[in-house]
């Protein structure tokens, strides 16, 4: 806690040359003063005026200090968003220009290979039908007799 205390002056001398002396008792003036005061916003005055007074309480010496250390971390910030934006480019535009058409051969490779697959299943399905054994009746020019009565008449 605070505490104020009036300082009277007490060379007589001084008290002329002093730019904070006054006629009157100190006491009486500063309670007036206070009492005058509003602590509600004015209509000529707001609160971008209130925050930019707040400018003449910090000495310039912290002021440039200060307004040094926000340039700076500003111009770190705008640098390293250029930077990271830069990245992300060129991971886009690699991945569009290599990625999708590599992505689209190994897909269009795997259809291939099923493909390739497929034909092999029906190349094998067709061997074991003609087999010895099977339903179907020989291909022409093959030595071996139909059998019959495997398969009924009008089919």
């Amino acid at each position: 806690m605070v505490k104020v205390e009036i300082v009277e002056e007490r060379d007589p001398q001084s008290s002329g040359n002093s730019p904070y002396a006054s006629s009157s008792s100190s006491h009486h003036s500063s309670q007036e003063s206070i009492s005058s005061i509003s602590s509600e916003l004015s209509a000529e005055e707001n609160l971008y005026d209130r925050i930019s007074a707040l400018v003449d309480i910090v000495p310039p010496s912290t002021r440039h200090s200060i307004s040094t250390k926000v340039s700076k971390a500003a111009s770190f910030v705008k640098a390293s968003g250029k930077v990271i934006g830069n990245i992300v480019w060129v991971v886009t535009t690699s991945a569009l220009l290599v990625g999708l058409p590599l992505a689209l051969s190994l897909e269009d490779e795997a259809k291939i290979v099923a493909q390739e697959r497929e034909m092999m299943a029906q190349q094998q399905g067709a061997q074991q039908m003609l087999s010895p054994g099977s339903a179907y009746p020989p291909p022409p020019g093959s030595n071996q007799a139909p059998q019959k009565g495997i398969v009924p008449p009008g089919f």
